[in-house]
């Protein structure tokens, strides 16, 4: 999106305390699609191409500082919380008088870019984003002109019935010229004393009337984007309209998905052709898919990269980990960090993986435990199978040459290497190294009392 003046100066104000969040973290700090709801205003505020940011920072500030250190940023402290006319006041200290501001609010996180752009590009020497909804309770009401020009934002506590009735309402989003509003907000400092009220940024509407300016109203095309987080609830309707447009594009884009309404972004995601999501899945971080991958319904992904042709079957949860073509991963499967498989390598169900490397063909199939470990192309490691990597203190290696076969219910105890070709017997506890092309294997001698009997059976013995 252009800037529409040569010097755009936007005010973001981020002092609230939030206490209706009833958090301990600052409300512009509370997650939407995985990122604050303050980076969201960030990311339009950037595409605005402005010549300055301004962050007005209050509660908890410090926190909020160093969750955003990038430099394009100033940050502007509102020691003590005297409303939004303060707050912007504060922001415009030093500024070129000549500029045009732009006011966003931190905790308006989805505004849609068209309602900035038209904003920014009216002529009016003030600008106020409007917005239609159905329960318009708590709001300032935008009382109209014939020609559509503001004439008034009369706050619920001073409207009369009929004004209650009215449901365009005031977002707070406004555009003005530096110089007319610092000449505007000090009068509204001083009219805050004289009624005893906050320094109120809504003021500026009477001031602009009385010098005969004319103030302008957008509507605004997507109320529901134009609202603020107050609360949990309204965190929770943000993030579900987020998450339908985040949806909506990947279906434009040729995803595949069961079910759009059951579907969690929380980062980005990249996809080839003949991708297929089935529901309830979660995306976070970064996701990239190949062609042709088939992920089951319950399933997370989290910083993954995955192949062409692979399957990752239900409710399995892939974390920062590298699946080659052709894999098959899952049901119930747990891929943790450092795991690479390459291609047609196979983790079955309720088999968990972690810090490995499986080679070409590899196979992990039923109820096993891999971790700290090189699997050699071809091998098969069976059900039940333990790498015993951590002692206490160190974690170490073990080793399984290309085409071994492990027995089912085999521990490992690493450091330890298995050569290639070799065969593990069931039930066996590896310490040492076992050798390619021979069968290695540890049982206690199968001994059977005859003379045995159950407790059970000797109760009755004594009765």
């Amino acid at each position: 999106m252009a800037a529409a003046h040569p010097a755009l100066h936007i005010v973001i104000l981020a002092a609230g305390q939030g206490t209706r969040m009833r958090s301990r973290l600052p409300k512009v700090l509370q997650p939407l699609g995985g990122q604050p709801l303050l980076a969201h205003v960030l990311e339009r505020a950037r595409d605005c191409h402005p010549t300055q940011i301004s962050i007005v920072v209050g509660h908890q500030a410090e926190q909020v500082q160093a969750r955003f250190p990038d430099p394009d940023l100033r940050f502007v402290l509102q020691a003590e919380q005297r409303g939004t006319g303060h707050a912007v006041a504060l922001a415009l200290e030093q500024q070129p008088p000549d500029s045009q501001v732009l006011v966003l609010y931190g905790d308006v996180p989805l505004l849609a870019p068209l309602d900035i752009q038209r904003c920014l590009q009216s002529n009016a020497p003030l600008t106020l984003l409007t917005a239609d909804i159905p329960d318009p309770t708590g709001y300032g009401r935008i009382l109209l002109g014939p020609e559509g020009q503001v004439l008034a934002i009369v706050e619920e506590r001073e409207a009369d019935a009929a004004t209650r009735q009215i449901q365009r309402i005031n977002t707070g989003i406004l555009t003005a010229r530096a110089a007319d509003l610092l000449r505007w907000l000090p009068q509204a400092e001083a009219k805050a004393q004289q009624e005893g009220h906050e320094w109120y940024l809504t003021d500026v509407v009477a001031l602009a009337h009385a010098e005969g300016l004319r103030v302008e109203a957008v509507l605004s095309a997507d109320a529901n984007t134009a609202l603020g987080v107050n609360h949990p609830l309204q965190l929770a309707t943000q993030e579900r309209l987020l998450q339908r447009q985040r949806a909506t594009a990947c279906l434009q884009q040729g995803l595949q998905l069961a079910d759009p309404e059951r579907f969690d972004l929380r980062g980005t995601l990249t996809f080839g052709q003949d991708c297929r999501m089935d529901v309830n899945c979660l995306c976070e971080g970064e996701v990239v898919l190949g062609h042709d991958v088939s992920i089951g319904p319950g399933c997370v992904l989290r910083n993954v990269r995955i192949g062409d042709h692979v399957v990752i079957a239900a409710y399995s949860v892939l974390e920062s980990c590298e699946i080659g073509n052709g894999c098959h991963v899952g049901p119930y499967a747990r891929l943790r960090p450092g795991t690479v498989l390459d291609e047609q390598a196979r983790i079955g169900n309720f088999v968990e993986v972690k810090n490995s490397h499986l080679h070409n063909g590899a196979k992990v199939n039923h109820l096993s435990y891999i971790g700290d470990a090189e699997i050699g192309a071809r091998s098969n490691v069976g059900a039940g199978t333990i790498t015993c990597n951590y002692d206490g203190v160190n974690k170490h290696r073990t080793q399984i040459g290309e085409g071994a076969f492990i027995g089912s219910n085999t521990a490992l105890v690493a450091p330890v290497s298995v050569g290639a070709g070799a065969t593990i017997g069931a039930g066996s506890v590896i310490t040492r190294t076992a050798p390619a092309h021979a069968l290695t294997l540890t049982r206690a001698e199968q001994i059977t009392r005859l003379d045995w009997q159950s407790p059970q059976l000797r109760s009755k013995a004594k009765s």
